[in-house]
């Protein structure tokens, strides 16, 4: 992939219209997200963390303007120490997204979030991606991959689903007045064609199953030796008094 290319794409009329899309979705999601440390894996040249408020931001991929430059399959992050993580149409154009997915996993604390956006395999950007004249070019050269199989891989990874959407329902046309035309089907695509939106996407939650050890709280116990031995003594006390009685009688005994 040149990234001439890819600029120039985003550059486009196609281009902006996407970036547009996306944005408004990233900067509704990331505004309600609480934390310390944010980063965005992919794209860096858009900034979807922008209405965060977390402390610490920054990006990271294999482009120039990476804040942090590293392979996102292999991330040089701490274990358990980030609370939100986007990954705008990162796993499309990856080799190993599911490596991705587990990178991202091990990075993220308990409770934390990642966002995904992905094109989606059945709409007409999909189509677009399955043409020959095409394939070659940015973005159909992505591995687009369905939503129920991103689900998929996520609940193994013991993600839950937080929330989602799709958009980008009008033909990926060049030319904006074409795009235009079909305007319609951007109003009705959620009410009527909700799975056939060119681009999806993924809120999850990152959640770790285990068991808590519930110690008996000693100190508020009471204090069973001390009324083990006033029971005692009170069986010895009885027995006490049961054998002097029957010395009693037997001595009366004798003298009769």
């Amino acid at each position: 992939m040149i990234a001439q290319n890819v600029q120039q794409w985003f550059e486009s009329s196609l281009g902006q219209y996407l970036i547009e899309h996306e944005q408004r979705y990233f900067d509704h999601v990331v505004a309600n997200i609480f934390g310390y440390n944010a980063v965005q894996i992919g794209w860096p040249q858009f900034n979807f963390l922008r209405l965060n408020r977390m402390p610490f931001q920054f990006s990271a991929g294999l482009e120039e303007q990476a804040s942090l430059r590293a392979a996102a399959s292999l991330l040089p992050i701490q274990s358990n120490s980030v609370d939100l993580v986007l990954l705008p149409h990162t796993l499309e154009f990856n080799a190993n997204p599911h490596q991705i997915l587990r990178e991202v996993h091990r990075v993220l604390i308990p409770e934390g979030h990642v966002v995904i956006s992905g094109f989606n395999p059945f709409s007409l950007w999909g189509v677009r991606h399955y043409l020959k004249s095409t394939r070659q070019e940015f973005p159909w050269n992505g591995h687009f991959m369905t939503l129920s199989r991103l689900k998929d891989w996520l609940k193994l990874l013991d993600f839950e689903m937080a929330g989602g959407r799709l958009c980008c329902y009008a033909p990926p046309f060049k030319q904006a007045r074409w795009r235009q035309r079909f305007s319609f089907m951007e109003a009705a695509g959620d009410r009527w064609w909700p799975i056939s939106g060119g681009v999806y996407f993924l809120h999850a939650i990152k959640h770790m199953h285990g068991m808590r050890i519930i110690k008996p709280d000693w100190k508020n116990c009471p204090d069973t030796e001390k009324k083990m031995v006033s029971v005692a003594q009170r069986v010895n006390e009885a027995s006490i008094e049961e054998h002097s009685s029957k010395r009693h009688q037997l001595n009366d005994l004798h003298e009769r």
